[in-house]
């Protein structure tokens, strides 16, 4: 499958997973386009992003002050993350795009959720981050079509070879 998405209880392993997967691959000289979360220095309330392959953060949480609880994300912010991806694959061919997150905008048909069908559709594996509150939405997304896998190096580059072979 081309498709892969890790789900793991903490999302700090899935951002740790993704990074190490496109810095092993980035080293071998495989175009990755897409994004990875960057942790942020103690601050869980902020989100920044890592745009591949030129590596520029973006910042796409906003501050809604202390007392706030809900999602601090800034819409507008992630729809620039995922132009700039877009842009990235059309101006060059990708060997594989790299989704930090699925989430309520990519469930509802924003984000980063047509630039997955488009990276498929071309042949590009894709692999895709999610928090397990948000597996289901992933899955009526999805289908069938994603394999899961377990937030570790090892299967990352086993779903790799394989991907690679069924492009």
């Amino acid at each position: 499958m081309i498709l892969a998405a890790l789900c793991p209880e903490d999302t700090a392993d899935c951002d740790s997973a993704l990074a190490g997967l496109v810095e092993r691959l980035a080293g071998q000289g495989c175009r990755v386009v897409g994004a990875v979360q960057v942790p942020s220095a103690g601050e869980t309330r902020i989100m920044d992003l890592r745009l591949l392959p030129g590596g520029t953060l973006l910042r796409i949480s906003q501050d809604l002050g202390p007392a706030a609880t809900g999602c601090r994300l800034d819409p507008g912010a992630l729809e620039s993350a995922a132009a700039a991806a877009e842009a990235a694959l059309a101006a060059a061919p990708a060997d594989l795009l790299v989704v930090n997150r699925f989430g309520r905008q990519e469930a509802e048909g924003r984000g980063f959720a047509g630039l997955i069908g488009t990276a498929l559709a071309a042949g590009v594996p894709v692999i895709v981050g999610l928090s397990p509150k948000f597996r289901p939405l992933f899955q009526d997304f999805a289908g069938d079509l994603a394999e899961w896998l377990p937030a570790d190096s090892a299967a990352l580059l086993d779903w790799w070879a394989r991907a690679q072979a069924d492009a």
